[in-house]
């Protein structure tokens, strides 16, 4: 991964950061949630190591809401484990939806721009000309009345 790469991904995990402390629903990693109804079991892949906290957020897809201050729908956290890891994210109704994760590597609550890590929805790239908040639209997916299931790979520095 470049430099500017790295760069840019520190900058959407600060946006993650920030959003930390806006008024979402925190719910726990309920599986059962996703075996009905609208909702996403996101597949993580890629995540470094077995230690701090996995942060998965969803957001709606649109420009006013996506990686906003305060404007997350619902926030998962669980221990992180080494490799692959599954969460759900129920959503409130079908529509268009965009998901963020973050690796809090050493559970601290704060970015470390060395250690922790990130992805998104649709795996976007992240570079120097998008200061690692990719549009709305790159992330955006849909979400019908069923379960779907949606695959993101983790990046660090």
């Amino acid at each position: 991964m470049s430099k500017f790469t790295s760069a840019s991904l520190c900058v959407a995990l600060l946006s993650l950061s920030v959003a930390a402390n806006a008024e979402g629903q925190v719910l726990p990693n309920d599986l059962a949630k996703c075996r009905s109804g609208p909702s996403t079991l996101v597949q993580i892949s890629g995540v470094k190591a077995g230690s701090g906290k996995i942060r998965v957020q969803s957001y709606r897809a649109n420009a006013s809401e996506w990686l906003a201050k305060g404007r997350w729908l619902t926030r998962i956290e669980v221990p992180a484990r080494a490799g692959s890891m599954t969460v759900c994210v129920p959503f409130p109704q079908a529509g268009t939806y965009g998901i963020a994760v973050r690796h809090d590597f050493n559970g601290n609550g704060k970015t470390d721009l060395s250690s922790d890590g990130g992805g998104m929805s649709n795996n976007p790239s992240i570079n120097i000309f998008n200061l690692g908040k990719p549009s709305y639209k790159k992330t955006a997916f849909e979400v019908g009345n069923a379960p779907r299931t949606i695959s993101i790979t983790m990046k660090y520095m």
